[in-house]
């Protein structure tokens, strides 16, 4: 009797021999994804190249993670953690030092070697992709924007709090990307003390004239 044809493997199912499934397959993709798309970025990036990073079948990376986009927000998830903690922190303690509070908690993040090179990667695969972007986006709205802006005086929290993220991705970005001096080189100290007073400004400051 001829033995009985191999079942056909469903569409994004890993092969059964391929014998990369087991534990810590799923952990090992995700750090393989962070690695590649800090070294590459996200166009660069692939899924492929990820699957061969991570010694799996790629058909696994699709199984457990579905689309490019939607390994990369995993990823960054993963990345992002360290920032998480911010609400909490920034609404810890008096109102009138939430922004000190705020700033101090960013460049402590940015500080630490460890969670500088995620966020890098982040921010530059968002300044040149606009999946990439959208992404960052959902992530600093659902993440940090909607669990602070009902705590903030006055109507306008979620406008008050993006410009208060502004006003600190922008310094990150020239700090730590562009690497201008002399802010690239200044004290953290110096900084937040500089940037502490503007950012409670546009956190709990009273609104420009005819903006009510």
């Amino acid at each position: 009797m001829a033995d009985r044809a191999e079942p056909r493997r469903r569409r994004g199912r890993p092969r059964r021999e391929t014998g990369d499934a087991g534990p810590g397959a799923r952990e090992r993709i995700l750090l393989a994804a962070r690695a590649e798309f800090a070294e590459r970025g996200y166009d660069k990036a692939s899924i492929r190249g990820i699957a061969k990073r991570a010694k799996v079948d790629p058909a696994l990376v699709h199984h457990y993670f579905g689309t490019k986009d939607d390994l990369f927000e995993a990823a960054m998830q993963v990345s992002f953690a360290p920032a998480m903690d911010l609400p909490d922190v920034a609404l810890s303690g008096p109102e009138e030092e939430t922004g000190e509070r705020l700033t101090r908690f960013i460049f402590g993040v940015w500080e630490n070697a460890l969670t500088r090179e995620p966020l890098l990667a982040i921010v530059r695969s968002a300044m040149n992709n606009e999946a990439a972007a959208a992404i960052f986006r959902r992530m600093i709205t659902r993440n940090l924007l909607k669990r602070m802006a009902p705590d903030l005086p006055g109507p306008d929290g979620e406008l008050r709090m993006e410009l208060a993220v502004a006003q600190l991705v922008g310094t990150a970005m020239l700090r730590y990307i562009i690497k201008l001096e002399p802010i690239a080189s200044a004290e953290v100290e110096e900084l937040v003390q500089r940037l502490a007073p503007v950012v409670q400004h546009h956190l709990t400051g009273a609104a420009p004239k005819g903006s009510e």
